[in-house]
């Protein structure tokens, strides 16, 4: 098999000295790990490979020793000596399994330890990055989300599948992410960064829920996602973090942030209200309900032969309120997602509710938005021009916040 790799003639070695384990599982994506694997060493990294049996059907595991300079282990056994998964777990900084099929999550969270790449998942001591690939259908199933959502919450990181044509002849969900996309996601991981150490963070993610009766209520799409990046992103880098969250599955597994789980608006500005004095930065990113029923019947109410009006009011408006009450020692930032008129609605919310930046997403913009794992934003800052970022997954998102927030203290 011949292919050519391309690489940047400018990376920046920012992996330099790191160990990276690559796994590699049975996947047409596996041609990309060739190309993974390089860019990681052109970062300075030091990669040993790792390959499922089904894997090298794809790609040697000749090819992956040369461009690696390791010997490339498929087999816990082999020639009638022990390969020690241990001790591979042991050494890496980082375990990258990359493509990730269906069949190896599966393995994975559930412990099936009937090959190497899993036998040293449950060994390693290391953060474990997982970058799926699969068709669209099977990415879509329940028992591949639910795989996913167990994997997350052992801690594992899910590397966001791409959207584009899949070997099946579809077009949607299931790709491998780009390999550059995985070197640039791993080397924020290793950045030492300590710049908000000593700063108390609070943040409001996921969406609120307002009773009608004690069936229904009036909510939103919003998962929480976007909020729960940044918060991580904050107690990375040293900071004192309460995550406010909205009724979502999401959760953050983040060892540095506090959550503090809330249901309506009126729960998610008593709890911001608590911590506000206290905090140097509140980051205002939850899509609160701005209306909630006038009345809540104690009865769920039946349906009728004519129609049915419910009269709405107005919730509090937490960041407004907060805002007043802002002093010149504190930072807020506010979120704007607009679908029309963008670019004067998020400047009306920087004056109107008192925030020292405003990132702006428009859902006219393909992968930002609710629910997705991607998004593209603009921030706003008084007396500047605004700063506008392509699209990327949420964390990078939340990196760029948050450096804008570092550089504005």
């Amino acid at each position: 098999m011949g292919f050519c790799i391309y690489e940047s003639t400018d990376m920046i070695q920012d992996l330099q000295g790191k160990k990276v384990l690559l796994a590699i599982t049975g996947s047409i994506a596996a041609y990309k790990s060739a190309i993974l694997c390089r860019l990681l060493i052109k970062s300075g990294a030091d990669v040993k490979v790792i390959m499922t049996p089904s894997a090298t059907k794809f790609i040697s595991a000749l090819t992956m020793a040369t461009l690696s300079k390791h010997d490339v282990h498929t087999e816990v056994v082999s020639n009638e000596s022990w390969n020690n998964h241990v001790e591979l777990g042991l050494w890496a900084d980082v375990m990258l399994v990359a493509p990730c099929t269906a069949t190896t999550l599966a393995k994975m969270a559930n412990g099936l330890a009937d090959n190497m790449v899993v036998a040293c998942y449950l060994s390693a001591k290391c953060p474990i990055w997982i970058a799926p690939a699969m068709d669209l259908d099977m990415w879509l199933h329940g028992s591949t989300k639910r795989n996913i959502e167990l994997l997350q919450s052992y801690g594992n990181h899910i590397v966001p599948v791409g959207h584009g044509e899949l070997a099946s002849g579809l077009v949607g969900d299931g790709r491998m992410a780009e390999p550059q996309d995985i070197v640039d996601s791993l080397s924020g991981l290793f950045e030492k960064k300590n710049d908000l150490a000593g700063r108390k963070v609070i943040i409001t993610a996921g969406p609120t829920q307002e009773d009608l009766d004690p069936v229904r209520y009036i909510s939103n799409r919003s998962s929480g996602k976007m909020g729960i990046a940044i918060a991580e992103e904050c107690a990375s880098r040293g900071a004192e973090v309460i995550l406010v969250l909205g009724p979502t599955s999401q959760r953050s597994h983040h060892y540095g942030v506090t959550t503090e789980h809330v249901r309506s608006a009126q729960e998610m500005y008593e709890a911001m209200n608590r911590h506000h004095n206290n905090s140097d930065v509140c980051i205002f990113s939850a899509a609160v309900a701005d209306y909630r029923p006038a009345s809540v019947s104690n009865k769920k109410i039946k349906k009728k032969d004519d129609d049915m009006a419910i009269e709405l009011e107005r919730t509090v408006d937490i960041a407004a309120t907060l805002g007043k009450s802002k002093s010149d020692n504190q930072v807020h930032i506010g979120f704007a997602l607009e679908t029309n008129d963008e670019m004067k609605h998020a400047k009306g919310k920087l004056t109107k509710k008192n925030f020292d930046m405003v990132v702006l997403n428009s859902l006219r913009d393909k992968g930002a938005g609710f629910q997705g794992d991607t998004n593209k934003v603009t921030i706003l800052k008084h007396n500047s021009e605004p700063i506008q970022y392509s699209l990327k997954s949420k964390r990078l998102v939340a990196v760029d916040i948050i450096d804008e927030l570092v550089g504005f203290l």
